[in-house]
């Protein structure tokens, strides 16, 4: 299941990252985002959503939300 499918409000683990581009796997790394982390997503928005990891709260785009997978 992908961060797009996600209930608001639940608390997930990150399973996967599916991405070739090691840029956005050291940024996502930078922000707590990284298997085996928690994160919980706060609202889904008409281009990606809202999300909770460690203690910020990010807005990403739809491309990144069904790259993570929970």
């Amino acid at each position: 299941m992908t961060l797009l499918n996600a209930l608001e409000g639940t608390e997930y683990t990150v399973q996967q990252i599916d991405t070739d581009d090691e840029e956005l796997n050291a940024f996502l790394f930078s922000l707590g985002c990284y298997t085996g982390e928690p994160i919980t997503v706060i609202s889904h928005l008409k281009g990606g959503c809202v999300v909770s990891i460690k203690d910020g709260r990010y807005n990403i785009d739809r491309q990144l939300a069904e790259a993570i997978r929970i």
